[in-house]
């Protein structure tokens, strides 16, 4: 039997009825967060390359804005840290930092239902040919745009003021 263990599959049950008492409810589930954000966020237009992929890694996550509820304005930093250096040779890894400063606001009233920062960030290889290093740099920009997306989304499900229609 794959519940041999009778006593922990009871806590295990237990534990998520608990859950559900305490106003626990999926992101997907019905009138979860996120159904009721999917296409209705739109992103200010991008300018540069980074973000041009934030705001394309963010459609793929909350769709494409269908009927937009919600306008987000959002600022990117980037900061490169080189962070392994051999001697006569220079950096051998870089580390890229990114933070995402947003607001949400209510397209109907204009008022801000949402604000905050998230950060995180990665790093790449240096090599001995400058395009395997800049193909390196372009990818590690690609992966902390769509990081800083998925860190904006998941934020964003979980924010009071941002509901269903």
């Amino acid at each position: 039997m794959l519940y041999s263990d009778r006593r922990r599959f009871l806590a295990g049950l237990a534990a998520l009825t608990t859950t559900a008492a305490c106003g626990f409810s999926p992101v997907y589930g019905p009138n979860g967060n996120g159904r009721a954000l999917r296409g209705a966020i739109r992103a200010d237009d991008p300018v540069s390359r980074g973000d041009f992929q934030f705001v394309a890694a963010f459609e793929d996550l909350l769709g494409r804005p269908t009927a937009a509820r919600y306008a987000l304005a959002y600022t990117i930093t980037q900061t490169e840290v080189e962070a392994g250096n051999i001697q006569n040779i220079g950096a051998t890894r870089v580390q890229l930092f990114g933070t995402l400063d947003f607001v949400v606001t209510d397209m109907g009233t204009g008022t801000e239902v949402a604000s905050g920062q998230v950060a995180n960030n990665t790093t790449y290889s240096t090599t001995s040919t400058q395009f395997a290093t800049m193909t390196a740099a372009e990818d590690a920009e690609l992966r902390l745009m769509r990081i800083l997306a998925e860190a904006l989304a998941t934020r964003l499900y979980t924010e009071p003021g941002l509901t269903a229609a």
